[in-house]
Parts: structure tokens; C-alpha cells; sequence
């Protein structure tokens, strides 16, 4: 590729590129085809001045509603902002707090969708986030039958993707910053950037790996990284289905001419998978249950995410209800 070429046009020719922020207005310069929202997102967005003619037009709409009623209004306006703004689909977060129910989780899903569809938008261009917890992959698995698409995320490890892709989920967003962080923590004065970073990045290798389980197994649910810290974490998982990365991470890649190259390749999924030994996985529940258990990393991050999301979400609704 051309010298000249900035590194995030040559990502997009690879790899389809998504804006992971709810700042719809400062994604408008990186012509993402997606866009992915959570909790700490909109939550981040609703607090700043720009938005506030936002966040009070979705107040006044619906005067007497509680905070808690609320949030899904305020989602769903700034979801239906940011769609204005790409192509393609948009990234709604179910309540954190419902990530081990089951039965809630699908009729927030339902209302999340049925607000969109209310202002003429397609169900096709939403995609409804779920925490890759055993209950939000049943979820998704009745969800996903209606025709309601999910994007599955808190994903940390190979069992939980592979639960995912058994039940059809549309997407799922296996985190990769969050990982690295768990292993630095763990290494501490023993991580070494050389050894531990690039290509042997252990959030790297873990969307390495589900990449190429799905693309042997011929599991169809699409696969977007998520959760960067730098720009070489991006650059290694170029070819990937798809992957979301925050502004400022766009920005970095729209500032730089570094030659990009295809670092994931569906070809090569046989042999990566027979080099690390790893066969079809058992996905009913206890199974399922005792492999994510018996990875410490991903119980860890998973319970630690599903509660930073539920505390934002609390602070969500304090702002709505202040």
C-alpha cells in the first residue's frame, strides 16, 4: 500500500471500522460504517454541555418518568443521533443489572428495539448488547429467533464466544485492552512491553484464537475487537471482522502513515487451531459454567465489568433524575 495512505484508511480496507463512543458528533470525522455505545458511554456524552439539549428534550418528552424508565429513552436518543451519522448499526446496551436474568434481558431487549422501531428505524440496524454471561446467551439465543440481533459483549474468553456463536448471536466484542490489563497487573514488574506486547499481546492472541476457531467451525456470528489501548493492538487484529475503537485511537491511526498489513486470515485457522491443540468445546450450561470458572482472568473481568457497567448506570440515572 501507498506510503502516503493514513493507517485507518488502510484498516478500512481490511477490516470494517466502528466508532466506540457516544460522542455522535466527534465520530462524524472518521466515517465509521458502525457505532458502539455502553453504559460509561452515554453516560460520559450526557455530562457534556454539547449534549444537554439532548438529554432535556428526552426529560421534558416524559414528564414524571422515573430515572430508572428513563435511561432507555436516553439510549435510544442518542442511539438514533449516531445512526443518523453512519451507515450502518448502532450498539444498544441492555441494564447491567439484568445480566443474570434471563427472561428480563429479552423484554428490555424488546422495549430497547420497539423504541427504534417507533421512530421508523429497522431492527436491522440495531444491534442489542449483552453481557456473555450463561443467562445473556440464552438471551440472545431467543432474541436472535425474533430476529432481534445482538451484539454480545463482556467477552473474555474462547468458551464464552464459542457459547455465543452455538446460538446464532449476530456479533460478538471480545474485549482485548481489559485482558492485557489483567496480565499486566498479574506480571507486574515481570511484564516486559517486548516480550508481552504486538503480536504476543495476550488480548491480541485471545481474538486471534476465537477468530480461528469460528473460521474453521464456519460459525457465521461476526467478530469485532473491542476495548483498545494503543494503536498496535488495533494494527495486530487488521482483518478481523470488524473492530471498534474510541476517537482517540481513530485519530491516532488518522495521524499516522504506517503500512498496514492483514494479520488475521480465515485460511489460516486450521493450523492455528491444531498448533494450540484446541477441539470443538462442550457448551451446555455446567460445562460452560466450570471452563469460564476455571479461567481466572475471564471470571474476574466479567464480574468486574458487569459491575462498573451497573454502577454507571446508577450514576445515569442520578444525572436523569438530578
Amino acid at each position: 500500500m501507498t506510503s502516503h495512505a493514513t493507517a485507518l484508511s488502510q484498516l478500512k480496507q481490511l477490516t470494517t471500522v466502528v466508532a466506540d463512543t457516544g460522542d455522535f458528533e466527534r465520530m462524524r470525522e472518521y466515517q465509521p460504517q458502525d457505532a458502539t455505545t455502553n453504559p460509561s458511554l452515554i453516560l460520559k456524552a450526557a455530562q457534556q454541555a454539547n449534549y444537554q439539549a439532548l438529554v432535556n428534550q428526552v426529560k421534558s418528552a416524559h414528564p414524571g418518568m422515573k430515572p430508572v424508565d428513563l435511561v432507555d429513552y436516553i439510549l435510544a436518543a442518542f442511539g438514533l443521533e449516531i445512526l443518523k451519522t453512519v451507515p450502518g448499526r448502532v450498539s444498544t446496551e441492555v441494564d447491567a443489572r439484568l445480566s443474570f436474568d434471563t427472561q428480563a434481558t429479552i423484554i428490555k431487549a424488546k422495549h430497547l428495539i420497539a423504541l427504534y422501531e417507533s421512530h421508523g428505524i429497522d431492527r436491522k440496524r440495531v444491534l442489542i448488547k449483552l453481557a456473555g454471561t450463561w443467562e445473556g446467551i440464552q438471551a440472545a439465543k431467543a432474541l436472535e429467533a425474533e430476529g432481534i440481533h445482538c451484539n454480545m459483549t463482556l467477552l473474555f474468553s474462547l468458551v464464552q464466544a464459542a457459547a455465543c456463536g452455538a446460538v446464532n448471536a449476530k456479533l460478538i466484542s471480545p474485549f482485548v485492552g481489559r485482558i492485557t490489563d489483567w496480565y499486566k497487573a498479574k506480571l507486574g514488574s515481570n511484564w516486559n512491553d517486548l516480550n508481552n506486547g504486538g503480536a504476543n499481546d495476550p488480548g491480541v492472541t485471545s481474538v486471534k484464537r476465537i477468530f480461528h476457531y469460528y473460521k474453521h467451525f464456519g460459525i457465521a456470528t461476526e467478530i469485532m475487537g473491542a476495548s483498545f489501548r494503543n494503536t498496535s493492538q488495533i494494527l495486530e487484529l487488521a482483518g478481523c471482522d470488524l473492530l471498534t475503537i474510541s476517537p482517540e485511537l481513530l485519530g491516532d491511526l488518522q495521524n499516522s502513515t504506517v503500512a498496514v498489513d492483514k494479520k488475521l486470515n480465515a485460511s489460516n485457522a486450521a493450523s492455528a487451531l491444531a498448533i494450540e491443540n484446541i477441539t470443538p468445546l462442550k457448551l451446555d450450561e455446567s460445562n460452560f459454567r466450570l471452563q469460564l470458572n476455571n479461567d481466572a482472568m475471564a471470571t474476574e473481568k466479567l464480574a468486574e465489568g458487569i459491575r462498573n457497567f451497573c454502577v454507571d448506570t446508577e450514576k445515569l440515572e442520578a444525572l436523569l433524575g438530578s
